[in-house]
C-alpha cells in the first residue's frame, strides 16, 4: 500500500498567486500611508496658515488700521467704521471742497469719513489696504508691504507715506508680525476702490 506525502511542494501558480497578494498589499499599504500623510501635512499647513491669518487680524485690530483705512459712517450710537467697505481707504467717489484755513495751534484736518486729512504736507488719502489687484494690495509682494513699513515709502522706494499713518510707530512690528498682517490683509474680501493720490499743499 503506497502511503501518500502529506508535504507536498507547493505548486507554482500558487507561489506566483502569493507573491502578487503580498505586492498588492504592500502597494495598497503605502498609498494609504502616502494618503494619510498629505492629508495631516495639508491640515497642518492649512492650520498654520489660519493661525498667521488670524494674528494678523488681531495685530491690525489693535493697530487701530480700521480707525482711517475703513471709512465711518454715522450709525445708531453715532460714527462707526462701514464694515462693508472694510479697510477699503478713502472713497474713490467722495467729493471734498477745499479744506478750511487753519490758525492757531490747528494743525490739521479730518474729513468726517476718516479717510482725508489735510495738513501742513498737502492733503493725504488713506490708502486702500484690500487685495483688489487693480486699486488695493492685491499686486504687492510681501517685500513690498515689508518694504513700505520699514522706509516709510510707497513700496520702499516711492513717495513718502503720509499722516496720520503712524509710520515712526509701526517700524517697530518684527518681520513676523509684519508677515501675519500681510498674509490677512490678503484673505479679506477685495473692494474695488481707486483713492485718490495726495495733493500738495495750498501755496
Amino acid at each position: 500500500m503506497t502511503h501518500r506525502n502529506l508535504h507536498h511542494a507547493p505548486q507554482p501558480r500558487l507561489v506566483a498567486k502569493i507573491a502578487w497578494s503580498l505586492r498588492l498589499a504592500m502597494a495598497v499599504s503605502a498609498a494609504v500611508a502616502a494618503v494619510t500623510l498629505g492629508v495631516v501635512g495639508y491640515w497642518r499647513a492649512e492650520a498654520a496658515d489660519r493661525e498667521q491669518i488670524n494674528r494678523g487680524k488681531y495685530l491690525v485690530t489693535l493697530g487701530l488700521c480700521n480707525d482711517c483705512h475703513t471709512p465711518w459712517k454715522m450709525g445708531a450710537a453715532g460714527p462707526e467704521p462701514d464694515m462693508t467697505r472694510m479697510l477699503s481707504g478713502h472713497p474713490e467717489k467722495m467729493d471734498l471742497p477745499a479744506p478750511p484755513a487753519l490758525a492757531g495751534p490747528w494743525v490739521m484736518t479730518a474729513a468726517a469719513t476718516n479717510t482725508a486729512w489735510s495738513g501742513p504736507w498737502g492733503i493725504s488719502f488713506t490708502a486702500n489696504l484690500t487685495p483688489d489687484p487693480e486699486t488695493g494690495l492685491g499686486k504687492w509682494t510681501l517685500r513690498n508691504f515689508r518694504d513700505t513699513i520699514r522706509t516709510g515709502r510707497h513700496m520702499g522706494r516711492g513717495r513718502p507715506i503720509l499722516p496720520p499713518m503712524p509710520i515712526p510707530m509701526y517700524k517697530h512690528f518684527t518681520d513676523e508680525d509684519l508677515d501675519a498682517i500681510y498674509s490677512y490683509l490678503r484673505a479679506i474680501p477685495p473692494v474695488r476702490n481707486r483713492v485718490p493720490e495726495p495733493l500738495p499743499p495750498r501755496q
